[in-house]
């Protein structure tokens, strides 16, 4: 479940990272490093966070995966120039690289044995740690502190699986349930512009 959960993740926030990099108007070596920050970053906080090697350093796929994402990316801009950064298309990789990565952060919190804190925490910055350090890179406001329910949600599918350990009710079934649970609020969240109220 957790290498499911992580190559979606990996490939989602991959091309959200393209998405911004070709938004922005960088070069090859900037789209790349978008890109890498973008699906990794969050998982390297992560895994040191419980003292462990982080998975990208262990695995060749998680780059590969990447090599791979940027140069369909790639050649489907060249093809489609509408299309990359077609509104959408963006929302909706960002979406799923969103809850699948709140979902390893969980898992993996879980199984090092955190409380609550630990596991809200890890699926927070699991979901939005590579995010944070691609925008302030390129100079930008991160995107999680401009839309307040974005967080939310890592937080919420963390709680989620929280409860669901305390009930040994985990497995493949439950989490494909809070996976698309959470995709679906995350677009709801998005087309009716909900949001954590202003100080």
């Amino acid at each position: 479940m957790f290498e499911v959960a992580e190559y979606i993740g990996i490939i989602a926030f991959a091309s959200s990272g393209f998405f911004v990099a070709v938004r922005n108007k960088l070069d090859f070596l900037g789209t790349l490093i978008s890109v890498f920050l973008t699906a990794l970053g969050g998982g390297l906080i992560r895994d040191i966070a419980v003292d462990k090697t982080p998975y990208t350093f262990t695995h060749n796929m998680p780059a590969l995966t990447i090599l791979i994402v940027m140069i369909l990316l790639i050649l489907f801009k060249f093809q489609k120039k509408d299309s990359i950064e077609n509104k959408p298309l963006f929302i909706l990789s960002d979406s799923i690289g969103l809850i699948s990565f709140s979902i390893t952060g969980a898992l993996v919190a879980i199984e090092a044995g955190l409380n609550l804190t630990g596991v809200l925490a890890l699926a927070f910055v699991t979901a939005v740690g590579g995010g944070i350090i691609r925008d302030v890179i390129i100079n930008e406001i991160p995107f999680v502190l401009k839309t307040g329910f974005y967080g939310t949600i890592a937080l919420l599918i963390g709680l989620m699986l929280y409860v669901l350990d305390l009930y040994d009710l985990i497995s493949f079934y439950t989490m494909t349930m809070v996976f698309f649970a959470g995709i679906v609020l995350r677009i709801i969240a998005y087309y009716k512009k909900w949001a954590i109220p202003m100080l």
